[in-house]
């Protein structure tokens, strides 16, 4: 059996660690992988999706998974199947949920599915003239695809206006901003759940605490995550089953209703306020850095888990009673100008940890800086305080010139 995990993160990475062990999996291949994954398989460096196309052909590739979100946007899941390759993700017109955050709020307005209240701008000299008539905070979003960057919360109309002038004609994220969504601040905290699907029906995975903030206390400028918990803490069985009726249950009949039927992975960002649980965001793939925290926890093999929803079988999720805590460390800048190519020393020190990389590259028997996000420490133990003390350790242990990380994941 051969297996293309598609993407170059820590999650690849974490995808490759949950397959290796599966006695049924002959190879890796990875495209274009990591770091980690170069140990575990085969990289390929090929990302555009005819080239993947024909490599797994070529290679014969059993099963594709993919990672991020832009080759899902592009369309992959459809070329692939095209060309009776078995692949596992949505096709390109249910990943519009998460390539338009327009699209996927109309969704969401449409099956009365519990989220904040939007309005979709096009232009913007409306987008200004509508911020300078609402209360702050608000929060403005990128339509597109940024990284997970492309949202601002503005505390007042100038940081709004600002915001919206960068976005839509600065254009700092390129054509992710031309449309924008602007909507209601909601105050809480926010919570992860990832869910399988089947083409008929969802399975959720346990929630998944993330911080998306750059810097301490939830403070800074948005990022790609600086580090997850698994279980949330915070995330009680009430939050659950709102979660269920109000977002999962009339996601569900939204797809139904618009002949979305898909195999994959879906991702709900929730916020828990006061007045129970509201979607964020749709992602249609799982997530980075909680993917990092929900693999170690899973009970079940991942390729069993895959294969049953790709023929329409039901699952059932089983978790390990243990916690999970992941820290993100990074260049120095991130996420904003960030400086590379620096070594990443004393790893061979590294005792407690699984060590996943990210941004990352070889040189010669050196392993350098080479993104904004380095690499993931993922460390699993019967309590919080032991897995994230298990983890601090070691990325005290790991060093390279102009590090950054939180030193509050999994505080509580």
């Amino acid at each position: 059996m051969k297996i293309l995990i598609v993407g170059n993160g820590a999650r690849e990475s974490a995808l490759a660690l949950k397959l290796k062990n599966d006695s049924r999996i002959s190879k890796l291949y990875f495209a274009k992988g990591t770091v980690t994954t170069a140990e575990l398989g085969q990289n390929v460096y090929d990302e555009s999706v005819e080239g993947l196309r024909d490599f797994a052909i070529k290679e014969r590739i059993d099963l594709t998974i993919v990672g991020p979100e832009a080759p899902l946007v592009e369309g992959i899941v459809d070329e692939f199947k095209k060309h009776g390759l078995k692949i596992f993700g949505p096709e390109k017109r249910a990943a519009e949920l998460e390539g338009s955050k327009a699209f996927s709020k109309k969704f969401m307005q449409t099956n009365n599915i519990k989220t904040a209240k939007a309005v979709v701008f096009d232009a913007y000299h409306d987008a200004i003239e509508y911020v300078r008539n609402q209360k702050f905070p608000i929060v403005i979003k990128a339509s597109g695809l940024a990284g997970g960057k492309g949202v601002v919360i503005a505390d007042n109309l100038t940081e709004a206006e600002s915001t919206i002038h960068k976005f839509m004609i600065e254009r700092i994220y390129g054509d992710a901003g031309i449309q924008l969504v602007i909507e209601e601040y909601l105050k809480g905290f926010e919570a992860s759940i990832i869910a399988f699907s089947n083409g008929r029906k969802l399975f959720p995975c346990i929630a998944v605490k993330d911080y998306k903030k750059a810097g301490n206390g939830d403070t800074g400028p948005n990022t790609g995550g600086m580090g997850s918990v698994a279980p949330s803490p915070e995330f009680t069985s009430e939050h659950y089953n709102d979660f269920e009726k109000n977002i999962l249950e009339p996601t569900l009949a939204g797809f139904s209703t618009a002949n979305i039927h898909f195999k994959g992975f879906i991702f709900f960002g929730l916020m828990v306020t006061a007045d129970g649980t509201f979607l964020l965001e749709y992602n249609m793939r799982m997530g980075d850095p909680e993917t990092q925290v929900i693999l170690p926890l899973m009970e079940n093999k991942l390729f069993d888990v895959i294969t049953d929803c790709l023929e329409g079988k039901d699952v059932e999720l089983k978790f390990k009673n243990e916690k999970a805590v992941c820290l993100v460390m990074c260049s120095g800048g991130y996420p904003r100008k960030i400086e590379t190519g620096f070594e990443i020393r004393n790893l061979d020190k590294v005792k407690n940890s699984q060590v996943l990389f990210a941004g990352a590259r070889k040189a010669g028997d050196r392993i350098l800086t080479a993104g904004g996000r380095v690499l993931s420490i993922v460390a699993t133990a019967d309590s919080y305080d032991e897995a994230r003390k298990l983890v601090y350790e070691d990325a005290k242990t790991i060093s390279f010139d102009y590090e950054t990380y939180r030193d509050d994941i999994g505080k509580f």
